[in-house]
């Protein structure tokens, strides 16, 4: 099929998938088959501008129409904007320098409670003069000054540790994030820091800039409203900077400095590169886009509390780089994204549809067998609670049958 012809079907995907996603607002196979449009476009054999231009009119126009009509459709694509950010710092410690970090969260973590303290009145628990919590327009301060901060933190982190490899680099992360988690859970005594395991509420949103203009021509809208696109476009707007960041990073001196260090970093030391600097530049980095992250989510959600920083959310962001392929900044996005919906669409959705299908209590007719009314069927058959099953199951597979990753660096993938 020629180039234009190819063209030409996908921009015909695009509108059917659109369509459908507009006309069934409740069905998530049209939601997803509109998301694969984006893939699609990734692997359009036309010049980088013509999918550039095309993926912008998805993202700027089309996913915007599609979340008026379903408010569900922008919570799935913040939400997937926000691991897409956390995948892309934590690929470039793991995937660019080969530093395995199990403490990733951390980072988050440090960056939404640094929001959380000085937007919210939690900070009068412990400065004097009532002055908080500080006005909206704070928010773009603070998410500036959180990248210094996470990779002040990176740096901190780095310098004690970096001269670890392998499993024991990935303990001493392991438990820098145990000891963030721990101290924002108990520094609510004696001085009353971070309200302890209750968390952190109101936290104050960023401000509604544009509303007067919106105002100016006519146009209005409730905040309620203009909010979740408004996260939207922010999401969208961090994302887009920490690509062209990390792209920026990954040719040039320092990137090649990375890859170096991951393939032998004895040799890339006999070669003059700076192993400890690098590192720790690749910590600082990975940690800034993580801190940054942080203020987003913490104003989004405008509650947090210790256990949105566990663990397992260290775990999942890894998971989404390794299944995308380390290395890969397309491949992170991709792992991000797969990742998310199988999460808040693919699974959720299945639970969903079993209970209202408990609840109308079907009759299930098997041959042979009888039949089996589905108001018997157990709780424990949701999907939703076998989300890290399928986690596990999904990278044994990709482990077996495609170590590289689903979209690996150019280098690996004639692999």
């Amino acid at each position: 099929m020629s180039c234009a012809g190819t063209t030409f079907g996908l921009i015909a995907y695009i509108a059917v998938s659109w369509s459908l996603a507009f006309f069934f607002p409740q069905s998530v196979l049209a939601f997803l088959l509109f998301e694969a449009s984006l893939l699609l476009i990734y692997y359009l054999p036309v010049h980088p501008k013509m999918k550039f231009y095309m993926g912008a009119s998805v993202l700027l126009v089309l996913m915007p129409v599609l979340g008026f009509v379903n408010g569900y459709y922008l919570e799935v694509a913040v939400q997937i904007g926000i691991y897409v950010a956390l995948a892309l710092g934590l690929n470039i410690v793991v995937g660019f320098a080969g530093l395995l970090n199990l403490g990733f969260v951390a980072f988050y973590a440090i960056g939404a409670y640094l929001w959380a303290i000085f937007g919210s009145p939690q900070a009068n628990a412990f400065l004097p003069g009532g002055f908080f919590p500080l006005s909206p327009a704070w928010f773009f301060v603070f998410l500036l000054l959180s990248v210094a901060v996470g990779a002040l933190a990176g740096t901190l982190l780095g310098l004690p540790v970096l001269r670890l490899r392998g499993d024991y680099l990935a303990i001493v992360t392991l438990g820098f994030a145990e000891v963030v988690r721990a101290l924002v859970n108990n520094l609510d005594k004696p001085i009353n820091f971070t309200n302890g395991p209750q968390g952190i509420a109101p936290i104050e949103k960023p401000p509604l800039f544009f509303r007067p203009l919106l105002e100016f021509f006519g146009i209005q809208f409730e905040p309620a409203k203009l909010y979740p696109l408004y996260f939207y476009f922010l999401v969208l707007s961090l994302v887009m900077v920490i690509i062209l960041v990390t792209r920026r990073l990954e040719n040039s001196r320092i990137g090649r400095a990375w890859k170096a260090i991951r393939e032998d970093e004895i040799a890339a030391a006999a070669m003059g590169v700076p192993v400890v600097r690098t590192k720790l530049f690749g910590f600082a980095v990975g940690a800034s886009f993580a801190s940054a992250v942080g203020v987003l989510f913490a104003a989004k959600q405008v509650f947090i509390n210790p256990e949105s920083f566990t663990f397992m959310e260290s775990i999942g962001v890894l998971a989404m780089v390794i299944l995308g392929g380390m290395g890969s900044v397309p491949g992170a996005i991709l792992g991000a994204t797969g990742v998310t919906i199988l999460n808040l669409q693919l699974l959720k959705g299945l639970s969903l549809w079993l209970n209202s299908l408990r609840q109308s209590g079907a009759v299930l007719s098997i041959p042979f067998l009888g039949s089996y009314s589905l108001s018997q069927l157990p709780a424990q058959f949701e999907p939703a609670k076998y989300e890290r099953m399928v986690f596990g199951l999904i990278l044994i597979l990709m482990m077996i049958f495609r170590p590289q990753g689903v979209l690996p660096p150019r280098e690996d993938r004639k692999l």
